[in-house]
């Protein structure tokens, strides 16, 4: 399996960037490219993973999942949920993505499906949801209200409400 930080110095090799001018597009030092590329620094933040993403001109699923990364699915107000779709593929947390909860069984990337309103996400952003019927700690859920999936925080346990994902991060589409 391909770690991350050879995957990032592949892409950047095939955008044609050296570190320094990768740093200088993500805004950090030329010294972190390399310690990102060698994987003495095991843990990216989102916002430097999607930072990275953008200046390596590649999706952020192909930055964390490499070219084979499965497609991407999408996440609608009426069902199939997207690890119900038939081209669902569920991932393993890779050990370098910090999460809201800490979660070691499969999980999903998937996106708003158009004509959607999951607020607080927006159209195009990318989530990594963890199918579960459980609370686990204060965070956003996605919940069936109504006929319709929404994703609602909650802070605690939620009472006659059936609990379908949680909400384990996002990226926001840049």
């Amino acid at each position: 399996m391909e770690s991350l930080g050879s995957r990032i110095k592949q892409l950047r090799l095939r955008a044609k960037l050296n570190k320094a001018a990768l740093a200088r597009k993500v805004g950090v030092s030329d010294v972190t490219i390399s310690y990102w590329e060698s994987g003495a620094i095991k843990q990216i933040g989102h916002e430097r993973l999607v930072a990275l993403a953008e200046a390596l001109d590649c999706s952020l699923a192909t930055l964390l999942e490499g070219d084979t990364a499965p497609q991407l699915l999408t996440l609608t107000h009426t069902g199939p949920l997207p690890w119900e779709q038939v081209q669902a593929t569920t991932i393993t947390v890779p050990h370098y993505l910090s999460l809201n909860i800490d979660w070691k069984a499969p999980c999903v990337m998937a996106t708003p499906g158009p004509d959607t309103d999951f607020a607080p996400v927006a159209a195009n952003d990318l989530l990594l949801l963890g199918p579960t019927h459980v609370f686990h700690k204060a965070g956003h859920y996605l919940i069936q209200r109504d006929e319709r999936f929404v994703l609602e925080h909650f802070t605690k346990a939620p009472a006659d409400t059936a609990i379908h994902a949680v909400l384990l991060a996002h990226w926001r589409s840049v």
